[in-house]
């Protein structure tokens, strides 16, 4: 376990052990169970001990949760940006291959795992015509079929991730001139 792990599981146990202490001497007192008396001293000086280790504890935990808040906001701000990475990616690609708007639609449906007859029935048109654009897509893109296509994309994100982990600069961004507008391959298509 790593350092930090165990600082929490010893922060644990002695929450765990002043909670102990404080409900013991309740229920023994509401159960009536008899016990030799401790010196009133040493009394004080454990319940100044297991107050300061329950005040500890909160510290320590409300720190805790505010660090993997922390955490969790950068791990949703890294799919933030990974989402749009892959957004800008898919466009680009969309324009490489010459895509028409109906075909960039199916497409992104198809890179999503829709069915045929789920992408027929979003864009409220035919199977046959899904079919041929899917066909179609596939010609442009130069594969053979969905799995394919889909493997085009994770080829491509897997090799940024090694140049970003190997420290190379990513490859340039599409300028934003070059940018379509976000929501048309995020929104459901019109019926054409």
């Amino acid at each position: 376990m790593k350092a930090r792990a165990w600082g929490i599981v010893a922060i644990l146990v002695v929450q765990v052990a002043c909670a102990t202490f404080f409900v013991s001497d309740i229920l023994s007192s509401y159960i009536g169970i008899s016990t030799d008396p401790l010196p009133w001293e040493l009394r004080e000086l454990i319940e100044i001990g297991a107050a300061a280790g329950l005040g500890i504890g909160v510290i320590f935990g409300a720190a805790a949760l505010w660090t993997a808040n922390r955490h969790r906001h950068a791990a949703e701000e890294k799919l933030r940006i990974a989402s749009i990475a892959f957004a800008d990616l898919l466009a680009q690609r969309f324009r490489e291959w010459g895509l028409t708007p109906a075909e960039a639609d199916v497409a992104l449906f198809a890179i999503k795992g829709l069915s045929t007859a789920e992408i027929a029935a979003m864009r409220q048109t035919s199977e046959g015509t899904v079919k041929a654009q899917t066909n179609a897509i596939y010609r442009k893109a130069g594969v053979t079929g969905r799995p394919q296509l889909l493997s085009l994309f994770i080829d491509e994100l897997m090799q940024d991730d090694t140049n970003l982990r190997a420290g190379l600069a990513p490859p340039e961004p599409a300028a934003l001139g070059d940018r379509p507008a976000q929501p048309q391959l995020l929104t459901p298509p019109a019926a054409q």
